[in-house]
């Protein structure tokens, strides 16, 4: 009776637990290395002024924007193509 109770339950539940923390182990350091190969998100907080780019047209939040000073005023663009673009 005994042996049937390690061999049906606890047996399989031990090998489980090894098993589960080998293969965890392995996926958490895999997501590790993915995290750190890949370049930070800026960090941006929801909200804010929105801004229109003169060039193609979309609002922007003045957060997240690229800004370059135009005839002494400061212009928010979507991206640094939109601003390049102005200039030409």
């Amino acid at each position: 009776m005994i042996r049937s109770f390690f061999v049906d339950f606890v047996f399989p539940v031990l090998l489980f637990l090894v098993l589960r923390s080998l293969i965890g182990g392995f996926f958490k350091e895999h997501a590790a290395k993915r995290a750190a190969s890949r370049p930070a998100e800026p960090q941006v907080t929801p909200g804010g002024e929105l801004k229109k780019d003169p060039v193609c047209g979309t609002y922007v939040s003045t957060a997240t924007a690229v800004m370059r000073t135009v005839q002494g005023q400061t212009v928010y663009f979507c991206s640094k193509e939109c601003a390049n673009k102005l200039r030409a």
